[in-house]
């Protein structure tokens, strides 16, 4: 795959772009009875490693239609898919490179990480799977009919990801009418890095991970669709006061809650209000949600 450097000419360009209003909350209406969507987190992790194009294949299988990922930047400047900023957790990189410690994804070019086997670990059966780019993952998420809850990981290592991403997405056709309407958010624990996504595309739906203050809520609002809290710190009172704010897109402020295991709790979220519940075990939220009704 060839080098994609950031190119900063690309910024006006996305600057220009000219604002598509979003519809309803991709959460299920009311009147359906699917009022809260629950999105895989990193993929069916406790079926499959996550992140790997077989772990959103087995999400895929399970009927998941969002899935979750994390997206970080190679030493050669390319995008991959990898939730911790090591990659020594979940691949084989330090039998590879064993004189390569802390093994950061910054510090290895995409050839040196495509040598890594991202699949022993979990399971003999997944012997062989590799970490993915962005490419390769988009286009297995449009293969599998999917919708996307994109995380920028650790964006302040990264200068400039904001707009590779968004290059890239619009390179595998995700940033036209019909995906940026249903089937992605832009996600960040980094304030900062969600303001530009919003500023280089406001059409593209985006989400803040954390817990702002109450007081704090309208300055996100401004630049924020969804407000993505822990669910430890989620009550009734939280969930309403993001629920009376309007978004960028003069919307209803939605919140997704994670990381939730448990149907029971997942269920007591619901009906606080929460838009959506982040789990690694979505296809059994799904089904708690769907026979409480919620």
């Amino acid at each position: 795959m060839r080098i994609r450097p950031v190119a900063t000419a690309l910024a006006g360009a996305f600057l220009g772009l000219s604002a598509v209003v979003l519809p309803g909350t991709p959460a299920q209406a009311a009147a359906n009875g699917h009022r809260t969507v629950a999105v895989a987190h990193r993929g069916a992790p406790t079926h499959a490693p996550e992140n790997t194009l077989a772990s959103i294949d087995t999400a895929r299988r399970l009927g998941d239609l969002w899935v979750e990922n994390d997206v970080q930047r190679t030493k050669d400047g390319e995008l991959v898919i990898l939730h911790d900023n090591s990659l020594a957790r979940t691949t084989d990189v330090e039998q590879v490179f064993p004189d390569r410690k802390p093994w950061n994804v910054k510090d290895f070019t995409l050839d040196e990480i495509e040598k890594l086997d991202a699949g022993s670990w979990f399971s003999p059966e997944f012997e062989g799977e590799r970490v993915p780019t962005l490419e390769e993952y988009m286009d297995e998420v449009e293969e599998n009919g999917q919708r996307l809850l994109l995380e920028l990981k650790s964006p302040e290592l990264y200068p400039g990801i904001e707009l590779q991403t968004l290059t890239e997405l619009r390179r595998d056709g995700w940033l036209d009418r019909s995906h940026v309407k249903r089937r992605l958010i832009v996600q960040s624990f980094n304030a900062d890095a969600v303001r530009t996504v919003h500023a280089l595309r406001p059409d593209v739906k985006t989400g803040f991970l954390g817990t702002p203050a109450v007081a704090d809520l309208p300055t996100y609002a401004e630049f924020c669709d969804q407000i993505n809290p822990n669910y430890t710190t989620v009550t009734p009172g939280y969930v309403e006061a993001v629920h009376g704010l309007k978004g960028p897109h003069d919307r209803r402020l939605q919140l997704y809650t994670w990381t939730v295991d448990d149907g029971a709790k997942a269920v007591s979220l619901a009906r606080m209000g929460a838009d959506g519940i982040i789990s690694n075990k979505a296809d059994e939220i799904r089904d708690a949600l769907e026979t409480s009704g919620g």
